[in-house]
């Protein structure tokens, strides 16, 4: 009987290892504009080519690190890429450094509308980008996303400050403007579908003040997004943000394809 078992354990696990050996072990590195991006690509690419733009990426792309999140997208085909800005906070200038990496990644066949993950502050970075380009995004996917740059942003004031080159009474002036949460109806427009995965007592990036009002918002325009609120859960690493299994299945309908 333990010899059985020990069999099937073994056999598990190699098939574990077969199902992984093909995944890229590390990203492909390349510079756009003095910046670097990092990309891993799928080995059997889905049709289109799809892929997850993910932010923040700092010096590397954190989620390869979130086992199901990163062999579930690579084995269905959809490749996971990223641009490291810094610490930038969704200001017009820098937005429109990522674009220059948008268009490098269609330039090498990567299709034209990206899904968006954004992870904490990853989440203004990429809803930034979202409001000003709608047309281009397929989806758009937190992980306790910051979403409010009027609460949070100003919280972080010589970074943002920083990021749009503005004084502090200039930010505040013009927050109508520049904060994606008043900035939606593009994306409405377009039926840009979202999913978040957030805590309640997320202290680092409170609901009420970032997915609540985005949620509040997008459904009163008739916009789709999928809220799972984790009860008593806060801002960091855990099973609960990074297996979630519905934020995966998104992920996968939304590029067209299926686990493999």
């Amino acid at each position: 009987m333990l010899r059985a078992i020990g069999l099937l354990s073994l056999s598990l696990f190699m098939g574990i290892a077969l199902a992984g050996e093909n995944l890229p072990k590390t990203s492909e590195k390349f510079e756009v504009k003095g910046h670097t991006a990092y990309l891993y690509a799928a080995p059997k690419p889905a049709p289109g080519k799809p892929w997850v733009w993910y932010a923040p990426t700092l010096k590397g792309i954190s989620l390869a690190q979130r086992t199901m999140y990163f062999e579930g997208c690579l084995r269905a085909g959809i490749g996971i890429a990223g641009f490291d800005l810094g610490e930038v906070r969704g200001a017009p200038a820098s937005t429109e450094q990522f674009t220059c990496f948008y268009d490098e990644m269609v330039k090498r066949g990567f299709a034209a509308k990206p899904i968006l993950l954004g992870q904490s502050r990853g989440g203004l970075m990429m809803l930034a980008w979202a409001v000003r380009h709608p047309e281009k995004v397929q989806a758009f996917v937190g992980i306790y996303p910051v979403c409010n740059l009027g609460t949070w942003a100003l919280k972080n004031l010589p970074v943002t400050l920083a990021d749009y080159k503005l004084t502090e009474a200039e930010l505040r002036a013009n927050l109508a403007a520049l904060n994606p949460l008043d900035n939606l109806q593009g994306l409405l427009t377009n039926k840009v579908p979202m999913f978040v995965v957030q805590g309640d007592a997320d202290a680092a990036v409170p609901y009420p003040e970032n997915t609540q009002i985005l949620k509040a918002r997008y459904e009163s325009g008739g916009g789709q997004i999928t809220v799972k609120l984790i009860p008593g859960e806060g801002h960091k690493v855990s099973p609960s943000y990074f297996e979630c299994r519905e934020l995966l299945e998104f992920v996968l309908k939304q590029a067209g394809t299926k686990a493999r």
